[in-house]
């Protein structure tokens, strides 16, 4: 991992307007873990993952406590989240490609850069390891110390230090080498907690190999037979049953392990995120350094006998997700926002942030009022999908709308077309099926007709940004 210094690139901004003076304009860092379901974090309400620093960033920012991603595959979602778009605009999945350089110029590392921040890349790249790259990360950031790929646990060799760890340091290199006149944004997408090779290494820190040893965790409450029965063949039969789930947690013990691992390593990326912190303060920055914390998604931990994440359920789609920005209002310190709030929200609230107009081919939203404690009108229903298809990991195609009361979910190659529908109030589970039952008919087709709006609308899209 090294750093290159690149000059400023020639990416153009749509409907920009001209940047204030860098001292009024926050740094940025966004880090991203993998595979963190939403509440695998102790603010969220887990009592057994310590995770002290994720839960003081908390008590500091604004916790979103409904906060999802719109395609639960890492390279859809990291994808989303440099573009703000859905993975339907931006084209990118492992069976479909790396994220072109088209999108990639209007993504946020480099539409800040063009307006005078100091871009750094700092982990798992995530977004161009399929097929011929189109523009390398190198291009992208000024300073980047990322990988290809998945990587390793331990890069230098089992005796070496944990890539977490390693990352902390890349981080730390590069505020000593940064230019102190200008803002920076650093993105550090963790691996953790990821597995490593094949679907049983998760192989966490040495130094925090004996926690959780003695902690009897938790099946999901959906990890019954009944529940795995209710589910259509197809699904029972998909890469989520018979390569993770038999494999990581089909019985008491591997589970135990897998879980014990799975925790070990969210807890590392706790202990970093605090010495990050501390390293903001120790050089003065800590005042004016706004941090984003979420995950590219979440994760099935044997929820319905399955495991993976590709899935729509909310166990794959819901992710914790943190905004602290030390500016903001003191009544607005230690909210818990529920309103619905996505991974493409993510590069136009940075945006926002360094007084960037978004431009028109983003999708989300700046989460920034919210955070500042005020009441704009927002979003009442968001799309998913998950395109990701190929036949050596076998899921469906699928796409769905969720609402703060419903999900609508569908398998449009599945003959005939398979529909679920879920009442979230009554059912927050996901384990009662209306699709079929006269109660739900009317929703059914309203938000079949909504789903069926949402895809005209990013197909469109797709083909206007191409």
């Amino acid at each position: 991992m090294k750093m290159v210094g690149l000059s400023v690139g020639t990416a153009v901004m749509e409907n920009s307007r001209s940047a204030p003076e860098p001292t009024y304009r926050p740094n940025l860092i966004v880090l991203l873990t993998d595979d963190q379901r939403w509440d695998a974090v102790g603010c969220m309400g887990n009592p057994i993952v310590k995770t002290p620093e994720m839960d003081r960033l908390a008590r500091e920012g604004t916790l979103f406590t409904k906060s999802f991603v719109t395609s639960a595959v890492c390279a859809a979602s990291r994808a989303s989240i440099f573009t703000g778009q859905y993975e339907r605009t931006h084209g990118c999945n492992f069976n479909k490609g790396p994220l072109s350089r088209r999108h990639l110029q209007r993504s946020y590392p480099m539409l800040l850069r063009e307006t005078g921040y100091e871009t750094a890349f700092v982990g798992k790249y995530g977004v161009g390891d399929a097929g011929e790259r189109e523009i390398e990360a190198d291009e992208v950031f000024d300073a980047y110390y990322g990988f290809y790929g998945q990587g390793k646990y331990f890069p230098n060799g089992e005796d070496g230090q944990h890539l977490t760890q390693l990352m902390l340091e890349d981080a730390e290199d590069f505020f000593d080498k940064r230019d102190a006149g200008r803002p920076f944004c650093l993105s550090i997408s963790f691996k953790a907690p990821h597995s490593g090779v094949g679907y049983l290494e998760l192989t966490p820190d040495p130094a925090l190999r004996d926690l959780y040893e003695d902690v009897q965790i938790p099946l999901p409450d959906t990890a019954k037979a009944a529940y795995f029965e209710a589910l259509p063949e197809f699904l029972q039969k998909s890469n989520a049953r018979y390569n993770y789930w038999e494999l990581r947690y089909s019985t008491p013990e591997k589970y135990q392990e897998i879980m014990r691992d799975y925790y070990r390593l969210i807890t590392g990326v706790d202990v970093v995120l605090g010495r990050l912190r501390a390293s903001l303060e120790k050089r003065g920055l800590a005042d004016n350094t706004v941090i984003v914390f979420l995950s590219d998604n979440g994760e099935m931990t044997g929820d319905y006998m399955l495991g993976g994440k590709e899935l729509l359920y909310d166990a794959s789609i819901r992710v914790p997700m943190i905004v602290y920005d030390p500016r903001a209002p003191e009544r607005a310190r230690g909210q818990h926002c529920g309103r619905l709030a996505l991974n493409i929200d993510v590069a136009p609230t940075l945006l926002d942030y360094a007084g960037i107009q978004a431009p028109d081919c983003m999708q989300g939203r700046s989460l920034v009022p919210l955070v500042r404690g005020e009441t704009p009108t927002w979003r009442e229903s968001f799309f998913c999908e998950n395109d990701f298809c190929v036949e050596s990991q076998y899921y469906p195609r699928i796409e769905g709308v969720r609402t703060e009361r419903w999900k609508y979910v569908r398998y449009p190659e599945i003959e005939p077309v398979y529909e679920q529908l879920f009442d979230l109030d009554a059912d927050p589970q996901e384990v009662n099926d209306l699709a079929r039952d006269e109660r739900g008919t009317g929703v059914l087709q309203s938000l079949r007709e909504k789903c069926d709006r949402y895809t005209r609308q990013l197909d469109a899209a797709r083909s206007n940004t191409n």
